[in-house]
């Protein structure tokens, strides 16, 4: 016998109705850049162009063969042999290419890590403790502003003639790491007020503790996007020093040698090849950055539709 239509709702009543399953903001912020349909392409550009450079010498020849002049192939056309043709000095502009963008990448990651890495935990230190604690540190920090970064790194250029890429790191990271130490901090002071963080403190938890454990994952999204916008900077820097002559020595090929070498007037209105492919790919990892770095933030800014 079927059971009439009162019983059938009586039983409806009684089941509880589950709650819908409220997401995480890490989830939330996932699945709103996953529908950024600009940030995934260029997400996806950034990947294609750092595992090919990555995968320079096996995809093209060993760098040491990057650099010996070839007088048979000097300036040829785009062909088979040479899809991105040759340069001046018969070297193949592809191969160049690629493991330009190695070295080019690998210092602005470096360079990137280092200065959220010293950024976050003086940031995070005085924004906590605040007191002499703060004041010490941001007065240092206002030290370290003080310099200006491109006669800096000129004077330690001329100091070190043999200078090399880590020398190059070295002197950028020790400039840069201020502004997402003064971003870090103003982060800390504010989340620092929140009820979980005195609850954490009140039950005895330890600085380190409450700042790795409680805080610095809250203001996560915030060094994140911070770090997109260092790494843009970055390889901006690197292809400006080196364009001039004051950043990685001309004997290892970065996307900024490529360019320096390729000044002439000549080769801007006759030999397009030769500095077309790393100028485009420059632009467009860094274009392709930018766009990362404003999806991330529209995706971790709980107000922002897009």
């Amino acid at each position: 016998m079927e059971p009439s239509v009162s019983q059938q709702s009586s039983t409806a009543i009684m089941e509880p109705v589950k709650p819908p399953k409220s997401q995480s903001p890490w989830a939330l912020a996932r699945r709103k850049f996953l529908k950024n349909k600009i940030a995934m392409a260029s997400l996806i550009f950034l990947i294609t162009v750092t595992v090919m450079s990555l995968l320079a010498e096996p995809l093209t020849v060993p760098v040491e063969e990057t650099n010996k002049i070839n007088f048979t192939q000097m300036s040829k056309e785009p062909s088979a042999e040479h899809p991105f043709g040759t340069d001046k000095s018969g070297r193949d502009v592809f191969a160049r290419t690629l493991h330009g963008g190695q070295t080019s990448l690998l210092l602005a990651f470096s360079i990137t890590i280092t200065v959220i890495t010293i950024g976050t935990i003086v940031g995070a230190t005085a924004g906590f403790f605040g007191g002499w604690v703060d004041n010490a540190l941001m007065r240092f920090t206002d030290f370290m502003m003080n310099f200006p970064f491109l006669l800096f790194v000129i004077v330690l250029k001329s100091i070190f003639l043999e200078s090399s890429t880590g020398t190059l790191i070295f002197v950028i990271s020790v400039l840069s790491w201020t502004g997402a130490a003064r971003l870090v901090r103003s982060k800390v002071m504010a989340e620092k007020e929140n009820e979980y963080i005195m609850s954490a403190i009140s039950i005895g938890c330890s600085p380190a503790k409450t700042i790795f454990k409680h805080l610095l994952p809250n203001v996560m999204s915030t060094i994140i996007v911070q770090a997109t916008l260092i790494l843009a900077s970055m390889i901006v820097a690197e292809t400006g020093l080196s364009f001039l002559g004051f950043g990685v020595p001309m004997n290892i090929p970065t996307w900024g040698n490529m360019l320096q070498e390729a000044r002439s007037p000549d080769v801007l209105t006759n030999k397009w090849w030769i500095w077309i492919p790393p100028a485009a790919v420059l632009t467009f990892t860094i274009l392709s950055i930018n766009f990362i770095g404003e999806g991330l933030k529209d995706a971790f800014n709980p107000k922002s539709n897009r």
